[in-house]
């Protein structure tokens, strides 16, 4: 009787049990390679009980979640007044690469990314050659005071906006929707665009320097003073960076050119008519040199731009020019 009851149990015990076997609930995955020697497929959602490693790659214990990378591409359009003063004999219609050719442009960008391209980037030459650097920012549609995303780029001499291999779009990592598009020089004033613009993973093409369809946000924020026919530009001469051009006044920009001049350690005579040769703040019109006064000065540009502001109905040397991108 015994026996026959433990024959049972065991029956209803076995009837009863259950199997465990390891199940990944994942709609998606990916492989990760380097791309010669290792290469692992995992399911969004896997457990990895084991750490393994070829020696170059690791995949450790834990869950592992794929990650997606959210990106939109830009294609801007900008031109400088500086660089398009006193254009080369057949090419009206490009700013000049005084400084490229001079070999003075720095492959570090002169902004806070810091940004390096190569250098080879600074022998392509035609319409895409490099001009100088330029900051580009993505601002709130909502609030455009506010920076979503923002790194240093190339301009071209046909005023295309490029990323750092010289070429590119721009490329920034940022949900697809409506943003202010912004863009800067270290002495022009910067400028930003007139309302939130649709950017996407598809590139957008925002042209700022149509004279005839403006999209730039505020009142005289660029100028068509010395510009090719057609075209408008950001304006030159915000020499010491607090975004105002004024020739003389409460915080003109020429004392700026005119200090850089003496201080420069190899004008032993302290003259004012000494250039400083080089990639410097003070060149306004990007030929390469910096000149107080003399053969080729720069300052009489800023003049110049301070009288043909439409908003200076008197004509006054103290008329200030201010930058329109929202502080």
């Amino acid at each position: 009787m015994k026996r026959i009851l433990l024959a049972v149990l065991l029956i209803t015990t076995i009837s009863y049990s259950q199997s465990i076997e390891r199940q990944v609930i994942g709609s998606a995955g990916t492989t990760l390679t380097d791309g010669a020697t290792a290469s692992i497929d995992f399911t969004v959602g896997e457990l990895a009980i084991a750490t393994i490693t070829d020696g170059t790659i690791t995949l450790t214990q834990g869950f592992h979640q794929g990650e997606i990378q959210l990106s939109i591409n830009l294609s801007a359009v900008a031109y400088l007044q500086g660089a398009a003063l006193n254009p080369n004999s057949g090419e009206e219609t490009l700013m000049r690469d005084d400084l490229r050719v001079a070999e003075v442009i720095p492959t570090t960008s002169p902004y806070a990314d810091a940004l390096v391209c190569n250098a080879s980037v600074f022998t392509s030459t035609g319409a895409n050659a490099i001009v100088d650097w330029v900051f580009v920012e993505l601002r709130d549609e909502t609030t455009n005071t506010i920076i979503v995303n923002s790194q240093s780029a190339l301009l071209q001499r046909d005023g295309d906006v490029v990323g750092i291999d010289g070429t590119s779009v721009l490329s920034f990592t940022a949900a697809s929707s409506n943003y202010y598009v912004v863009i800067k020089h270290r002495n022009h004033l910067g400028i930003m665009s007139s309302s939130a613009i649709a950017l996407s993973s598809s590139p957008t093409t925002v042209d700022f320097n149509n004279s005839a369809s403006q999209i730039t946000y505020g009142s005289n924020a660029q100028t068509t003073f010395g510009m090719p026919s057609g075209v408008i530009g950001m304006w030159a001469g915000n020499v010491n960076g607090d975004n105002v051009i004024q020739y003389t006044g409460a915080t003109p920009d020429s004392p700026s050119i005119l200090s850089n001049s003496l201080n420069d350690p190899s004008n032993f005579l302290n003259l004012p008519t000494y250039v400083v040769m080089g990639y410097n703040v003070n060149d306004v019109d990007m030929n390469g040199g910096a000149q107080y006064t003399g053969a080729l000065p720069d300052t009489p540009f800023i003049l110049q731009n301070t009288l043909s502001h439409s908003g200076n109905f008197l004509n006054l040397s103290t008329y200030s020019i201010l930058e329109q991108i929202p502080q």
